[in-house]
């Protein structure tokens, strides 16, 4: 009997990836740095300044950052943001296959 080699996938590359570790990155800042009031008043902040995309260094970008950052205070966004970006049950752990409570 042998055993198989096991091969790693690949890290993403691409904007995606890159788009999804900055906006983890600023998570993590924002949690360990800012009080949960002021948290939650800074994601409103981005989310205002982001519908005023058109104009020049304001941009779309601050909408979903916005979202992210206030989600971090309110837990209903927080679970769903968790659930779009990787499958993340609401327990902590990893939904697995064959994972008999996802039925």
């Amino acid at each position: 009997m042998y055993c198989k080699a096991v091969q790693m996938p690949e890290p993403r590359r691409g904007w995606q990836a890159r788009l999804r570790r900055t906006r983890r990155r600023v998570q993590v800042w924002t949690k360990r740095r800012l009080p949960p009031g002021l948290r939650l008043l800074a994601g409103v902040l981005l989310m205002v300044g982001g519908v005023f995309g058109f104009l020049p260094v304001i941009g779309f970008w601050m909408f979903p950052l916005g979202v992210a950052v206030a989600a971090l205070d309110v837990v209903p966004i927080w679970r769903w943001l968790r659930w779009r970006m990787g499958g993340a049950r609401s327990d902590g752990r990893a939904k697995q296959r064959g994972d008999e409570s996802d039925r």
